[in-house]
């Protein structure tokens, strides 16, 4: 007879209904769980390694960390840096010398979001991971240089996860489907749109498929078409992203805005994701890019503007810190528009990783001791600080046997019209010296 006062069994999302249960089930990732690639063969070799999983939201981090701890028969235990302190982490060293005790079990500590974590805590877990005690995977979506401490990184390998292709996410919806909501039937369309939405996350997929299925049963259909993905899901973006309505199209809106010099636009998005719960500082940092990639040297004040209004909501939060931003928003917007220098850097990285490593011309190499000024470093070197107008005409700073380079071309906007005016002089002394 069954317990009418039990509690009831919570029922399992579906996110966590299909989470892989071997490395075999895992969709995406291939450059890291391909034969012959990094994890596939920490997997197989049966010795875990710290490690730090960096890459976007949905694509299979925490997963990756509980197969690793399957694999190795080791315990899990899991903290979130959002809600975790170091009294979190005194608590799992010690679970893991009480497990290590009783059971000889290594310990496999996943730390979600580990960037959020200051120094102090991250310095926290270096003794252990030393000792052995406890292996530490940690996952971000921040760049580890930048948002990890350099002692813990050295003692962890980088692997970095890529979101899901088109292809991927369609081969985790027809699993999906096909194991969990038999009953539905999606169209073409339908199927194309929902992959559109997930936008290479997994995690965002499930949810949506799991939005559709209610929704299915509460319109007592089982054929769904594009219209009524469309119609449903514009219903529940904001229950499901903590972004509103599609987290990274805003964001795409919001730059886009700024690039088009439409300052109303800009702040319309720039407001509705602060409504929608996106972290100031994210767009902040969004900002940043934007000032130096559409903006650049037409006006070099919009990159300090933004700096310094970032650094003004660190000092004084929600709700006044966003005014800083919000000034730095309409500013992007108003001003001068160049991808100059966005251009010329993306052209010399092409350049750069595919030619040779060409050697620094003799005449612009330093000679600190004698043996290299007998060998000709640094000899006829013009000093251009002794040049008229500080500019040695003709002289040549590239490598020998690589031409000219033509790649930053400054527009006729804001300062870089005098700088194109002034490359311009430049140059021509340049051809007249027979550069």
């Amino acid at each position: 007879m069954s317990d009418l006062f039990a509690a009831p069994e919570p029922i399992a999302p579906l996110a966590e209904l299909l989470r892989p249960q071997s490395i075999n089930d895992v969709i995406g990732q291939a450059q890291l769980l391909g034969a012959g690639k990094p994890l596939r063969l920490a997997f197989e070799s049966g010795k875990p390694h710290s490690m730090i999983l960096w890459g976007p939201p949905g694509v299979g981090k925490t997963t990756l960390a509980r197969l690793m701890a399957r694999a190795f028969d080791a315990e899990f235990i899991a903290l979130s840096a959002v809600l975790s302190g170091v009294k979190e982490i005194r608590e799992a060293v010690e679970r893991a010398r009480a497990v290590l005790a009783s059971s000889g079990r290594r310990t496999i500590l996943f730390v979600d979001e580990v960037h959020r974590f200051n120094k102090a805590q991250q310095d926290a877990f270096l003794p252990f991971v030393e000792q052995g005690l406890l292996t530490f995977i940690g996952a971000t979506t921040e760049n580890p240089s930048f948002e990890v401490n350099r002692a813990l990184l050295s003692r962890a390998a980088v692997y970095v996860l890529h979101g899901l292709s088109s292809e991927e996410l369609g081969q985790l919806f027809d699993r999906s489907v096909k194991k969990v909501m038999p009953e539905l039937v999606f169209d073409a369309q339908a199927r194309e749109r929902l992959i559109g939405y997930a936008d290479g996350d997994a995690r965002r997929l499930l949810n949506l498929l799991e939005f559709l299925q209610t929704a299915a049963a509460g319109a007592k259909v089982s054929t769904l078409d594009g219209a009524f993905v469309e119609g449903a899901v514009a219903r529940s973006l904001r229950q499901f992203d903590k972004g509103g309505d599609a987290f990274y199209d805003q964001i795409s809106a919001l730059h886009k805005s700024v690039r088009g010099s439409n300052p109303d636009a800009s702040m319309y998005w720039f407001v509705r994701m602060l409504d929608g719960g996106a972290d100031p500082l994210y767009l902040g940092r969004r900002m940043v890019r934007m000032a130096v990639e559409d903006i650049g040297l037409a006006d070099p004040r919009a990159l300090r503007m933004t700096l310094d209004a970032c650094e003004t909501y660190e000092r004084l939060g929600s709700p006044e810190g966003e005014l800083a931003l919000a000034t730095a928003v309409i500013y992007l917007a108003c001003a001068a528009k160049s991808n100059a220098v966005y251009v010329a850097y993306n052209s010399a990285r092409a350049l750069i990783s595919n030619d040779e490593s060409r050697p620094v011309p003799v005449h612009l190499r330093n000679a600190p001791t004698r043996l290299m000024k007998d060998m000709g470093f640094g000899k006829d070197y013009r000093y251009a600080h002794d040049e008229p107008d500080a500019f040695a005409a003709g002289e040549r700073y590239l490598p020998d046997g690589l031409g000219d380079l033509d790649w930053y071309r400054p527009s006729q906007r804001g300062l870089e019209a005098k700088i194109a005016e002034k490359l311009a002089l430049l140059r021509k002394r340049d051809r007249d010296k027979g550069a």
